[in-house]
């Protein structure tokens, strides 16, 4: 079975509203330090309606209502989810630390054993 191929087409209109969208969220960094003298509100709000603007032109864009709607994808993909009980949850954290635990002591056994073999035993170095 041979799998669909997948074309993108890029107007020239969807690279302006992308351009456009790149310029306003310029603009609005650009005004938010312009603005220093004019106290936070001022910075904020300018800040916030520029990225706003940004984000509503980008979301005109067919790259915007791809990304839209692999959002709605993906959030229906969460909802089929079946999450742990509260009581299963707890036993398998649990049994992540007790293998932490116990990985932590091997391997910090190992490192002893091997320190006091080489250094003690074969190279006859005391600390």
């Amino acid at each position: 079975m041979a799998t669909p191929q997948v074309q993108t087409v890029n107007t020239g209109a969807d690279k302006a509203k992308i351009a456009a969208a790149a310029a306003l969220v310029v603009a609005a960094l650009a005004a938010f330090y312009l603005l220093g003298k004019q106290g936070a509100l001022a910075q904020w709000g300018v800040l916030l309606l520029g990225l706003a603007a940004a984000v509503v032109v980008f979301f005109t864009a067919e790259q915007g209502k791809a990304l839209y709607a692999f959002g709605q994808d993906a959030w229906r993909e969460v909802k089929k989810v079946v999450w742990p009980a509260r009581k299963e949850a707890i036993q398998m954290t649990a049994y992540v630390f007790a293998f932490v635990l116990v990985m932590a002591l091997f391997l910090w056994l190992t490192d002893k054993t091997l320190e006091w073999l080489f250094y003690d035993l074969i190279l006859g170095w005391k600390k």
